[in-house]
């Protein structure tokens, strides 16, 4: 081997991440698969996104892309090689000049209930009797099946906006001024911190978020060879569910301002994908699903996206755009 070829090998890969701990976390568990795909070190550079310094909830600084564009711009400039988004966070159009090298295998897709004395759902409404729960989260789109669960049943459930980190969030329950909080069970699980869940959210009950509980590996697009070995830590069936929930999302034209959820499961070889659409009252809800072939092959992503806009097309017949608040 040839001097240059193994200082090649031992220059450490720059992989940009926010700062939060989730993001640290993510981050690190990437790092750890590029550096066994790549035999190369990798290093992490933290980076600050607006998402991350701005004190507004999600829906008034129009949550899409708040935590991405600071770590596009350092990729761009040459500053890092590879970044590590949570799928979510990542807006649907393509941006010139980037790749999605790879999108991992997903975590549990779910939303999680973190309340006081551990209660469920349903033990915390009997217990709160006499006064509405007080649930926090900066995602309309769990306000809107919150609420919509709550009318169901005749009761009344306050969702209080919050921001901050999960420290931050899960505190609000210990002071007493929430009854409960929701999070991404996949973040509470690669933070260690799963034990903390009082409940599962099933997708019956709330349909989580377009890509919730994927990651996504973006890199430059005139860097062929990185993207080649981030390739191998993709995985088919993942990239053509969350290529189907995001078609779903930009055929909508819907941002994190809108109460949008969507899920895409495989099931042998065919692909069910569901959405909903409501007001953040939960007074409307608009519930919708379609299923289609789904072959494992190069063709899949395009499948995927196809089964994508079909159901957004029949949301929209149904009245979806009138239930979405701010177009973006």
């Amino acid at each position: 081997m040839q001097q240059g070829q193994l200082d090649a090998e031992t220059i450490p890969l720059r992989l940009g991440t926010r700062r939060s701990p989730l993001a640290m976390a993510q981050s690190g568990m990437v790092a750890r698969e590029v550096s066994r795909a790549t035999g190369r070190p990798v290093e992490l550079v933290e980076i600050t996104t607006y998402g991350d310094t701005s004190r507004e909830h999600l829906a008034q600084i129009g949550g899409t892309g708040v935590f991405v564009s600071a770590l596009r711009d350092a990729l761009l400039a040459g500053e890092i090689d590879f970044a590590v988004h949570s799928l979510k966070d990542l807006p649907t159009a393509a941006p010139e000049g980037l790749l999605l090298a790879a999108i991992p295998e997903r975590e549990d897709v779910r939303d999680a209930l973190v309340a006081r004395e551990g209660l469920d759902l349903e033990t915390l409404v009997e217990k709160c009797a006499g006064r509405p729960v007080r649930i926090g989260t900066g995602s309309p789109r769990r306000m809107a099946q919150l609420n919509a669960w709550a009318r169901s049943r005749g009761q009344e459930i306050e969702t209080v906006p919050i921001r901050g980190n999960v420290d931050t969030r899960i505190g609000y329950t210990h002071s007493g001024e929430l009854d409960a909080v929701v999070l991404a069970t996949a973040g509470l699980n690669r933070l260690g911190r799963s034990a903390e869940i009082s409940q599962h959210l099933a997708p019956e009950l709330m349909l989580p978020a377009p890509g919730q509980g994927a990651l996504a590996i973006e890199c430059r697009a005139d860097a062929p060879e990185l993207a080649a070995a981030l390739g191998a830590l993709d995985h088919l069936p993942t990239r053509a569910a969350v290529a189907a929930e995001r078609a779903l999302l930009a055929a909508l034209e819907a941002g994190c301002s809108a109460p949008v959820a969507a899920l895409a499961r495989l099931e042998e070889h065919e692909l069910r994908l569901e959405g909903v659409i409501g007001t953040t009252d939960g007074a409307t809800l608009l519930m919708m699903s379609t299923t289609g072939p789904l072959p494992l092959d190069g063709t899949a992503e395009q499948t995927a996206r196809a089964l994508g806009h079909a159901l957004a097309a029949r949301l929209l017949d149904g009245g979806a755009a009138g239930l979405m608040g701010e177009r973006v």
